[in-house]
């Protein structure tokens, strides 16, 4: 090899030297959040839970009755179908089905009206949790938090999880609004 050869090969490897020096020197910093835990450990987030669980059972005790009134008309149609007339049968069948259909339709109703009382209840939660962690993540120095839930972490060591952080920051009342930790502006 030629001395020129050589004298570029030690730069390239001082310069790779170098660069990955500055990149070890400028390691992300990165951090998980499970939302659905902190959540389940708030004060907010327990009484958001309560009233789902409430509204819940409400809904769940009238399906309840209409699968019940279902189940005996369906034996009472059983029992019956030798005894009526062909006419008769289809008609009560036909009603069978379409208090069948109902049931459905019912069922459907509730999961969505649970649905949208879930988003109603827990928005303004997740909103200020996220706000906390933007704030946690701007000051701290974290380039990247993710939720560990949704970002499908297997595995993460307890010292990068900010749940706990999280939910002692939730309590104790910061993130309340935009400007929570921030002072407010004095006027004269």
């Amino acid at each position: 090899m030629k001395l020129s050869h050589y004298v570029l090969a030690l730069s390239l490897t001082l310069a790779a030297t170098g660069f990955s020096t500055r990149v070890h020197a400028q390691q992300l910093k990165i951090a998980v959040v499970d939302m659905q835990r902190a959540m389940n450990e708030t004060e907010d987030g327990r009484k958001a839970k309560a009233n789902l669980k409430k509204l819940f059972e409400e809904r769940q005790k009238q399906l309840d009755k209409q699968q019940n009134d279902l189940k005996a008309m369906k034996e009472t149609l059983e029992k019956q179908h030798d005894v009526l007339s062909r006419e008769v049968f289809a008609k009560k069948a036909e009603e069978y089905q379409k208090a069948f259909s109902e049931l459905q339709t019912t069922y459907m109703e509730f999961q969505k009206e649970l649905g949208s009382k879930e988003g109603d209840l827990t928005k303004d939660i997740i909103e200020r949790m996220q706000r906390i962690m933007r704030h946690v993540g701007q000051t701290e120095g974290y380039a990247l938090v993710l939720e560990r839930n949704e970002a499908g972490v297997i595995f993460v060591p307890s010292n990068y999880d900010l749940t706990d952080l999280l939910i002692q920051r939730y309590n104790a009342g910061e993130g309340r609004s935009e400007t929570s930790s921030d002072p407010k502006p004095k006027t004269k």
